[in-house]
């Protein structure tokens, strides 16, 4: 069974750094793609930065670009999530996830398929 399981969250202050892991299992490391998606309380699940199996390439929503690095690592099946320079509006469940298909985007939700069980990122003022 294809799974996705997130580590790395806690509770860190402001201008503090946390990095995120995604551990894959089955033929999920072999998506198109891999992403990570954030949702704060009462709010919709966004976007924050994806990685094509394909070359590598990444892209990131604005407001991480700069303090944010999502990276993988193929021989352990992982994809991380470095975040640094935390603000507290970056508290949030962050989730993990994969897209089969190829695509020219991966910023939607709807492009993947397989989700991780979320982890939670706290940062205090």
């Amino acid at each position: 069974q294809v799974q996705l399981v997130e580590s790395g969250g806690g509770l860190v202050q402001a201008g503090g750094s946390l990095r995120l892991s995604c551990a894959t299992s089955g033929r999920t490391f072999s998506s198109a793609a891999m992403g990570w998606f954030r949702q704060a309380p009462g709010k919709d699940r966004e976007f924050i930065a994806t990685i094509r199996r394909s070359g590598g390439s990444t892209d990131y929503a604005d407001s991480v670009k700069g303090r944010f690095t999502i990276s993988r690592d193929n021989a352990k099946s992982t994809v991380y999530l470095q975040m640094n320079s935390l603000k507290p509006e970056d508290t949030a469940v962050y989730y993990c996830a994969a897209a089969t298909y190829y695509s020219s985007t991966y910023r939607s939700e709807r492009r993947y398929d397989t989700w991780g069980q979320g982890t939670q990122v706290t940062v205090s003022s």
